[in-house]
């Protein structure tokens, strides 16, 4: 069974957003193990520049990159990513259970954004939508995308 591993910066602290991921979690138990590691993200300074802006994202960074496993398939969300369709997802998650490995983890930065440090080392980016969504709507959006592309790999109705 394949391992994903969704590694985030910040923890949920809305109900509603709690009760999505549990929602997905149970969903997804059936077509994967699921691993979602939770990262504290550093206090925001009140006066933000760039040089403070750069310490958070360094500092968060070293915390993704402290908790990644070994010898898995690294995914980082980001906003000047590719695009791909929900089908397109299905595939690739595929192709990389298929051809790479067994282990697929999935990086949402914190409010800032990821270091370039995490980015580096990132087998491939990946962008849900141009647009800016707070980081726990994402990870939301991340299970569903997850759970879908599951559907469509093994043909089970879902609704489009």
């Amino acid at each position: 069974m394949l391992n994903i591993h969704i590694v985030c910066v910040g923890k949920l602290k809305e109900a509603f957003f709690r009760d999505a991921i549990a929602e997905y979690t149970k969903r997804l138990s059936k077509y994967c193990n699921l691993n979602i590691i939770e990262l504290n993200d550093e206090k925001l300074p009140d006066k933000i520049n760039s040089s403070n802006i750069e310490n958070v994202r360094l500092k968060e960074g070293e915390k993704i990159i402290s908790s990644l496993k070994k010898d898995s398939y690294i995914i980082c969300l980001d906003l000047n990513a590719k695009q791909m369709s929900s089908e397109e997802f299905s595939k690739h998650i595929d192709d990389i259970a298929l051809n790479y490995n067994s282990s697929i983890t999935f990086i949402i930065g914190g409010t800032l954004g990821i270091h370039k440090n995490v980015l580096n080392i990132c087998n491939e980016k990946l962008c849900f939508s141009r647009m800016t969504f707070p980081h726990q709507l994402i990870r939301i959006f991340l299970l569903e995308q997850l759970f879908r592309a599951f559907k469509i790999s093994r043909n089970e109705t879902y609704h489009w």
